[in-house]
């Protein structure tokens, strides 16, 4: 069994003039991350390996998970792959990942996990928030073979503040 892990990062700032890949979060996205991590630490009885997105706003949202679920450097990677906003190229960056990893966790960018989330889970999801975690299993042995899983778990921070 596989498991995939989606986190959209935290609500952007547009307070400062800077490039797309730059943008910083806003104040309010590390309540709604805090939120976010929190209760997903509750479900985390796994191993998992993370890989984000390098754009300022995901890779900061995926550092704030990393400390508050004690995940090591060693299964902690940044991937500019997932600096899109496409969905086919985030699935392809999914199908070539190691069939040793179990649990993966991806931090990345709407529209691709909105599409993605309601593509392979089995609950359609019509927006996955700004800091929203959704988490897939799927019954396959190997990365290649992904195709629709069940949707497991999904918190988003409107459901828990």
């Amino acid at each position: 069994m596989k498991r995939l892990i989606f986190v959209r990062h935290g609500k952007s700032s547009w307070e400062i003039p800077c490039g797309d890949k730059d943008r910083p979060l806003k104040e309010r996205a590390y309540k709604d991350i805090e939120h976010v991590s929190t209760a997903f630490k509750a479900h985390l009885d796994f191993p998992v390996e993370v890989f984000s997105s390098p754009a300022k706003r995901a890779k900061t949202t995926a550092e704030v998970f990393k400390v508050k679920l004690a995940i090591e450097d060693r299964h902690f990677h940044i991937r500019p792959q997932l600096y899109t906003f496409d969905a086919d190229e985030v699935l392809e960056f999914i199908k070539e990942l190691d069939d040793r990893l179990d649990n993966v966790m991806l931090f990345g960018h709407n529209p691709a996990y909105t599409e993605l989330v309601s593509k392979l889970g089995s609950l359609p999801i019509d927006n996955l928030p700004t800091s929203g975690l959704v988490s897939i299993g799927f019954e396959i042995d190997s990365w290649k073979q992904i195709s629709t899983g069940e949707t497991q778990l999904y918190l988003f921070p409107k459901h828990l503040r």
